[in-house]
């Protein structure tokens, strides 16, 4: 209710300035919205559940897809969607350039970022975690001393396990996959006795594989990552629009919902449920949103 203004104001002059066809050089989102009368979503084509296509239509779904989608019913209802697939390389310089007016993916914020782009309140805490066979026994790194694990080459997970081993005093030798497919297979045939990488990505796999049922995520939160949507710098009117639509949502429960939509619950394609629950730190930030850089958590 905070943020009703916005969405008025905006849907006003939307409807007084509909024949316009050019955005303004004005200064802030809003602007452009008003003078166009759409808004132009970034999302992913394959970060299940995160943000993902769908189909030949390339029909956009996930997590965050849907965050979005709903904080802009709040604070701009008559604003028509355009979607725009982004990559991981491409997403700072299209947000940044105003190209994109929202990104959507799972992108984490961080200080190197802030210098280009803007981020909203935390609505996403990666993980770093490890998936084991679900006979196993293994809770925790310091059990797989001396075992085989794997982890996918270009990861931030090699470099958390070599400090968690070095800390621990623990040998945790691992084998690195070309991508999270191959390094699961280590896991599932038997070469390796753990996979280690971000949770939402390790559930992703382990919902696609033979045998869903066989695995689960366990161990020492390695690495926590934020996770956010983010937009143009230097336009705090929209920040404080979509900060209070995250923050109205958090607070009325919706987020946790979304959260077990995307999550808990049978997803497409393969309308299986990738099973994983939200952790206690994103639980605690939906009690107290803020939108602090990856830099926050470490240590």
């Amino acid at each position: 209710m905070k943020f009703v203004w916005a969405s008025i104001a905006l849907a006003s002059m939307l409807s007084t300035n509909a024949h316009a066809q050019t955005a303004p050089q004005g200064s802030s989102t809003f602007d452009k919205l008003q003078s166009s009368g759409k808004i132009v979503l970034g999302v992913r084509e394959s970060s299940a559940p995160m943000a993902y296509a769908l189909g030949a239509g390339q029909r956009y779904v996930g997590y965050h897809v849907e965050l979005c989608e709903k904080v802009l019913e709040r604070i701009a209802p008559k604003v028509k969607i355009e979607y725009m697939a982004l990559t991981a390389q491409n997403t700072m310089p299209l947000v940044e350039n105003g190209t994109v007016d929202m990104g959507c993916g799972p992108t984490t914020n961080n200080l190197a970022r802030q210098r280009q782009v803007a981020f909203a309140v935390t609505s996403y805490v990666s993980q770093v975690r490890m998936a084991v066979r679900a006979d196993s026994g293994i809770t925790s790194f310091k059990q797989l001393d001396g075992k085989q694990l794997a982890a996918s080459a270009g990861t931030t997970a090699v470099q958390l396990l070599r400090k968690f081993g070095k800390e621990n005093n623990v040998n945790l030798p691992t084998s690195l996959g070309k991508d999270h497919y191959e390094s699961f297979l280590m896991l599932e045939s038997g070469r390796a006795d753990a996979f280690v990488l971000d949770d939402n990505l390790l559930a992703g796999v382990i919902a696609s594989s033979k045998n869903p049922a066989g695995y689960k995520i366990v161990g020492e939160v390695l690495g926590s990552e934020p996770i956010a949507l983010l937009f143009r710098k230097d336009d705090p009117t929209f920040k404080r629009a979509v900060d209070g639509a995250l923050i109205d949502m958090m607070k009325a429960g919706e987020v946790e919902k979304l959260y077990d939509k995307w999550f808990m619950q049978p997803i497409p394609p393969t309308n299986k449920p990738l099973n994983l629950p939200m952790s206690e730190t994103l639980q605690q930030l939906l009690k107290q949103p803020n939108d602090k850089p990856l830099e926050a958590y470490a240590g």
